[in-house]
C-alpha cells in the first residue's frame, strides 16, 4: 500500500480538498492496525473507514459521545425513558447509562458490549470504560467488533463478502439504517483510495551511501599495520 497515493485520493474526497494533520496521523493508525488484524476484505477497511469519520465527526480519532448525564440517563439508563433499550445494552444498575455511554472510532455502548471487549482484549473496560479511548483499544473494538457483530448481531460478511458489496445495509452493523446512505457514499470513496494506493507502485527505498572519511582511513590503515607487524 502506498499511503501517499490513499492521502492523495481521500483529500479530495471525502474530505473536500483539506487534511489536518490528526485526521492524517488518525487514519495512518486505523491503518496499521488493520494490518495487524490479518483481514484482507478491502470492502470491510473501507466501511471501517467510512464509519469513523462519520462517528467522530470526521476527525479520524477516538471520541466520547456528545451529551450530559442527564441524556445519557434518559437514553440509556434503566432508569430513564426507554428502559428496555437500557436492558439490551446491558444497563441494569441505575447510573450504567451515563458510565457505558458511547466512546470510541464506533462508539461502543452499553456494559454488555464494554464487557464483551473486556473479555476479548484482557482490559477491564468495565471497570475503567475511559480505557476504549485509547486508540488502539479503541481500533481493535471498531475491527472485530464489526467482524463479529458485537454491536447489533450483524457482522462484516453479512453484507460485505465474495457475493455482495452492499454498504447500505452494512450500516446494521452498527446502527440499524441510520445515515445508511451517507455512510455508504464515504465508504465507495474510502474503497476508491484503498483501489488506487494498493495499485500505485512502491517507492523504493534508497540504498545508504558510505562516503569514506579520514576515519575509515585511518582504520584501514591501522588494521595494515597490525598485520604487517603481527606476521
Amino acid at each position: 500500500m502506498t499511503l501517499s497515493a490513499f492521502f492523495d485520493e481521500v483529500r479530495h474526497s471525502p474530505f473536500d480538498g483539506k487534511l489536518t494533520t490528526r485526521q492524517v496521523s488518525g487514519m495512518e493508525f486505523i491503518l496499521e492496525q488493520w494490518n495487524e488484524t490479518g483481514f484482507t476484505n478491502r470492502q470491510w477497511l473501507a466501511y471501517a473507514l467510512a464509519t469513523t469519520f462519520h462517528e467522530t465527526g470526521f476527525t479520524m480519532q477516538p471520541i466520547r459521545e456528545i451529551g450530559g448525564t442527564a441524556y445519557f440517563t434518559r437514553m440509556y439508563d434503566i432508569r430513564g425513558s426507554r428502559p428496555n433499550k437500557a436492558r439490551e445494552l446491558g444497563n441494569l444498575s441505575p447510573g450504567d447509562g451515563a458510565k457505558y455511554a458511547g466512546r470510541g472510532y464506533v462508539q461502543l455502548t452499553g456494559k454488555t458490549n464494554y464487557n464483551r471487549a473486556s473479555q476479548a482484549l484482557g482490559i477491564d473496560f468495565v471497570r475503567q470504560p475511559d480505557l476504549v479511548m485509547e486508540p488502539a483499544n479503541a481500533a481493535f473494538i471498531m475491527f472485530q467488533g464489526m467482524k463479529d457483530g458485537w454491536f447489533t448481531g450483524k457482522g462484516f460478511d453479512d453484507y460485505l463478502n465474495d457475493k455482495q458489496r452492499d454498504y447500505w445495509n452494512a450500516r446494521r452493523i452498527i446502527n440499524g439504517t441510520d445515515k445508511a446512505g451517507k455512510i455508504a457514499d464515504y465508504a465507495i470513496r474510502f474503497e476508491a483510495a484503498l483501489d488506487v494506493s494498493y495499485e500505485a507502485p512502491q517507492q523504493p527505498v534508497p540504498k545508504p551511501t558510505i562516503t569514506a572519511t579520514p576515519t575509515h582511513w585511518l582504520a584501514r590503515l591501522a588494521l595494515a599495520l597490525w598485520k604487517i607487524f603481527r606476521s
